[in-house]
């Protein structure tokens, strides 16, 4: 099972003003290409071909650095896409709702700490919502890693490589985190994915 490219699931404008068209092309047509191609390569021949990018993922890990780079980014990538969508942000579904409240506070604490994991993340990497031993927790984690290596199922992630903002940010990433959270996330996404990681 070699790795594939998927489409945006919107248009390349349709996340302006907080994600521009500019941006989208070059990190998805670019960079998460490189990504896929770099990986396929680096597949060939391992104990890793044909399985899936969960279990590349983790099995290299320690392992196989290179591979596991661009498997993670990968990984990370495909979710990235679905974890945002035009018209984002807003309301909470309510089971994921009371869950974050639950585990972490408040709405507004969850998300003070999720902009504080990707602000204070040094160099490039992603702040994360993820389910460990039952609770939501925020993480963030350096390059390509993500909760998966770390006993966790990632629920949202958000990129904080330079390319994901610096075209419509400059070096305001704190902004970019805000807007994030603010105006793109799909929350119904996330609730999916904690009802699969819940499981």
């Amino acid at each position: 099972m070699s790795f594939t490219l998927p489409e945006l699931p919107y248009a390349y404008d349709a996340l302006q003003p907080y994600m521009s068209k500019e941006t989208l092309e070059f990190h998805h047509d670019k960079h998460h290409a490189a990504y896929v191609n770099t990986g396929n390569n680096l597949l060939k021949g391992t104990e890793f071909e044909g399985k899936s990018v969960e279990e590349v993922v983790k099995g290299s890990y320690g392992k196989n650095q290179a591979l596991f780079n661009n498997a993670g980014q990968h990984y990370n990538h495909i979710h990235f896409w679905m974890w945002m969508k035009p018209n984002g942000g807003g309301a909470l579904p309510g089971k994921l709702e009371k869950k974050i409240v639950e585990d972490l506070g408040s709405v507004d604490k969850m998300k003070e700490d999720f902009i504080q994991a990707g602000v204070s993340q040094f160099g490039s990497g992603w702040a994360w919502l993820a389910l460990k031993d039952g609770k939501i927790t925020v993480m963030k984690t350096p390059n390509g890693e993500n909760p998966l290596v770390h006993g966790a199922q990632p629920i949202l992630g958000c990129d904080v490589w330079e390319h994901s903002y610096y075209i419509d940010y400059r070096n305001r990433r704190p902004d970019y985190v805000k807007a994030f959270l603010d105006n793109l996330v799909n929350w119904e996404h996330v609730e999916e994915m904690f009802e699969q990681a819940s499981k």
